[in-house]
């Protein structure tokens, strides 16, 4: 008679199953190292093609970014990267793969100076010390294994009391948040930003699961039958979207000098913190490997900080005001606002018959 297996759980999960899982090959966890470092070159290479095609568009003066094929080139290459990112959770640990995000920002101040002529700074090249340092520091001593992720043990993962625990604060914790931005009208970038932090707490989860059964589907252990599977591509896709959301509301009340170091800190240790809690994968870690992990973290925040703060912002220029000196046989540079129902330049010529008053004058 054939017997059948129980389904796994959190009371009966034996050590031999989970030793089983818990083994993964160091080729494996360096391809996710490689694939993620070149999605995060990649994701730098787009920003600056998106940067330069807005410049453009700004001292031409033509049509709008959208339609420009240099702008989507930027963005396939965008989408291409985050799909790296997205495959690189499958072979590595969350906690590895979310720190390396500092490689876009290293690549980025790397391309802005030799392509769009950017002037290097001393903190840029502190910041970028500070952070290779800190990349190389984190990688070493990281943990150099991953679970193979299953739909079983996903499962598992999902019914541990440490993560169930872990999630009522979490939402308690938002819905505090979300009281004081919405409620009580408290627009200050932690507010905003630890509201990005939440949400991509659970984006890290999703993504690693999805990515984990997908890449076992793949090798040939049908994962997508499984319910859960589809749960984690719910919440990847509605936390994704409401992060996007609310890191776009920080982004128009906030200079971009200021979001992006404190969203790369609040989303790595996000990151970081799922991928103990959820995935375990600070289990049987050395003392020492954890501190230095940490301390390499804490590197590359200081040199994404140096480099991310006062960038120069691109200069457009105003088109609700007409220059003077664009005025033939004019040499004022002052800029004037048009009255839009006359015929006439209204204030400018206004402006025009003043100055030909005064050149009377001195004659």
């Amino acid at each position: 008679m054939e017997t059948i297996s129980p389904p796994i759980t959190a009371l009966n999960v034996s050590p031999a199953y989970r030793a089983e899982i818990l083994e993964n090959p160091l080729q494996t966890y360096l391809l996710g190292i490689i694939i993620s470092i070149c999605g995060n070159v990649l994701i730098s290479i787009s920003l600056n093609i998106q940067k330069y095609a807005h410049v453009r568009q700004a001292q031409r003066c033509s049509k709008p970014y959208y339609t420009s094929l240099m702008w989507w080139s930027g963005v396939v290459l965008m989408g291409i990267g985050e799909m790296g990112n997205f495959a690189a959770y499958g072979f590595a640990p969350a906690s590895l793969i979310a720190p390396l995000g500092c490689v876009a920002v290293i690549a980025s101040a790397i391309i802005s100076v030799v392509f769009l002529k950017e002037t290097v700074r001393p903190s840029d090249i502190v910041g970028g010390t500070l952070a290779i340092t800190g990349t190389y520091v984190l990688v070493t001593f990281a943990p150099h294994t991953s679970t193979n992720i299953t739909a079983q043990l996903v499962q598992y993962y999902a019914m541990s009391w440490h993560f169930l625990l872990y999630m009522f604060v979490e939402i308690v914790l938002f819905c505090i948040l979300l009281y004081l931005y919405k409620r009580r009208k408290v627009k200050h970038i932690v507010i905003v930003m630890l509201l990005v932090a939440l949400l991509a707490s659970l984006t890290v989860i999703s993504v690693k699961a999805v990515s984990g059964m997908i890449t076992e589907t793949v090798k040939g252990q049908l994962q997508l039958v499984y319910p859960i599977f589809y749960v984690m591509l719910v919440i990847m896709v509605a936390s994704c979207a409401f992060q996007i959301k609310f890191l776009n509301q920080a982004m128009k009340m906030f200079d971009a000098t200021e979001v992006v170091p404190v969203n790369f800190v609040f989303f790595t240790a996000s990151a970081i913190v799922a991928g103990i809690i959820f995935y375990q994968e600070f289990e049987d870690l050395a003392l020492l490997n954890i501190f230095m992990f940490l301390f390499g973290c804490l590197l590359s925040f200081l040199g994404v900080f140096l480099i991310a703060r006062n960038r120069p912002k691109i200069k457009q220029q105003d088109r609700n005001f007409i220059a003077m000196d664009k005025i033939p046989g004019r040499r004022h540079t002052d800029t004037v606002q048009p009255e839009a129902k006359t015929s006439t330049y209204g204030s400018l010529a206004a402006k025009l018959i003043c100055n030909r008053s005064d050149q009377t004058a001195d004659s």
